[in-house]
């Protein structure tokens, strides 16, 4: 008998006339990689935050830094689906290498460390870690003695308020670039990552990098607004920064950008904004007004009906909310069993494959953007690539009640 995913493959293809999904070729087949590619997060650089965005393989080879308890670092070159076990070998090498005491990378062990000071133990066995980190947190390699001792590098704890980058760019500049490059992201997630991440899991990372990444650049968005609000000093300028924000997302709204859209209104009701209360009532009405319709639209209350709407009368290009496509997958799968009585259960199948093939749909044409070219285009690009944020909750509350201490 088939497998499930082939299956599902099948299902996918649908009618005699659809179009075949392109199959994808094993990972031991594939010729291995000759470019080794920064990623995004965790390896800033000016010059591949500008290059157009290509898909992930597991076998793809990356630079990543790998920190010590000192806050020193290490840059290795990795696999993408490589261990912990492996991680940890390059680290190894780099740091004998670089003549570190010997003994000490014998008891080597692989945490990852967020922003909030939160640790997590990786197991040796555990594979493409580097895709699956939170958005501020950080890989450090330390004996089990230090473990209690690591604590978030220096830059994630420490805030410099004043005008930031935001300030200087056209809200219209900021949303084309911002649709343009989850375009891009968007366009890398293969269609059978949606159902590896569903079905498989943590068993299926390997095969859902892309997936996972533009996961993370949903929440880096949401941050990314809630950061900039509460570093802005002067309640004047705040209340403009909200206006500012409230555009950009009609504007992605309008570029049919739903992603970035749900991303910039989720970070304006994030609590240590949404408490501003002094902040909000500088706001013109007609934005307040047009905000209130935003919120309609993301609430989730009889199941997403209001964005469902509006999606199902786009035609592509569109950018979804990825995280309701997932949900919607993940209630299909765990509603029914994939097999029954030893039989595979076709209508699910087919139920799964008609959500995977509505990705397809909303990609089935290319995105033009007009997009003229300004003198601070790529400096607009570059900043909109690699927004730095904080996505330490408590750490938004102290800042958003040194700006309002008694709002309700």
């Amino acid at each position: 008998m088939l497998p499930a995913w082939c299956w599902l493959t099948i299902c996918l293809a649908g009618c005699a006339n659809a179009q075949l999904v392109h199959a994808r070729i094993p990972e031991e087949s594939q010729p291995p990689s000759k470019q080794v590619k920064p990623l995004f997060r965790h390896f800033r650089r000016i010059d591949s935050c500008l290059q157009t965005r290509v898909a992930f393989r597991g076998s793809d080879e990356i630079f990543c830094r790998v920190y010590m308890p000192d806050h020193s670092y290490v840059t290795i070159r990795s696999r993408l689906s490589a261990s912990v076990q492996d991680i940890l070998g390059s680290v190894t090498e780099k740091l004998q290498y670089s003549e570190e005491p010997a003994g000490r990378e014998d008891s080597l062990i692989l945490v990852a460390v967020a922003s909030s000071g939160e640790k997590v133990l990786l197991q040796p066995t555990e594979d493409c870690v580097f895709t699956t980190l939170g958005i501020n947190s950080h890989l450090f390699a330390c004996t089990r003695d230090s473990y209690e001792a690591l604590v978030p590098l220096p830059e994630e704890i420490q805030v410099s308020p004043g005008d930031t980058e935001i300030h200087r760019v056209e809200p219209e500049d900021v949303a084309n670039h911002l649709t343009a490059f989850h375009w891009e992201l968007f366009r890398c997630v293969h269609e059978l990552e949606f159902v590896d991440y569903v079905f498989h899991g943590e068993r299926g990372r390997r095969e859902t990098a892309n997936l996972e990444l533009l996961l993370q650049r949903c929440s880096e968005v949401t941050h990314w607004v809630a950061t900039e609000v509460l570093l802005c000093e002067a309640p004047g300028k705040r209340a403009q920064l909200l206006k500012k924000f409230i555009k950009i997302a009609a504007l992605c709204k309008q570029n049919q950008d739903l992603l970035s859209f749900y991303a910039v209104v989720m970070g304006l009701d994030n609590a240590a904004v949404s408490r501003l209360r002094l902040t909000w009532e500088k706001l013109p009405g007609k934005f307040k007004n047009l905000f209130r319709k935003f919120e309609n639209l993301t609430d989730p209350c009889r199941n997403h009906k209001s964005y469902r709407e509006v999606i199902s009368k786009m035609k592509p290009p569109v950018i979804p909310f990825v995280p309701l496509i997932l949900k919607d997958l993940t209630f299909l799968h765990e509603g029914s069993k994939t097999l029954v009585d030893g039989l595979v259960n076709i209508e699910k199948l087919h139920s799964v494959a008609e959500k995977v093939r509505t990705i397809r749909k909303y990609r089935s044409r290319p995105l033009c953007l007009d997009m003229e070219a300004s003198p601070h285009h790529l400096q607009t690009k570059a900043y909109v690539r690699q927004f730095q944020v904080i996505d330490n909750q408590n750490l938004l509350f102290e800042l958003s009640y040194k700006l309002e201490a008694n709002s309700q």
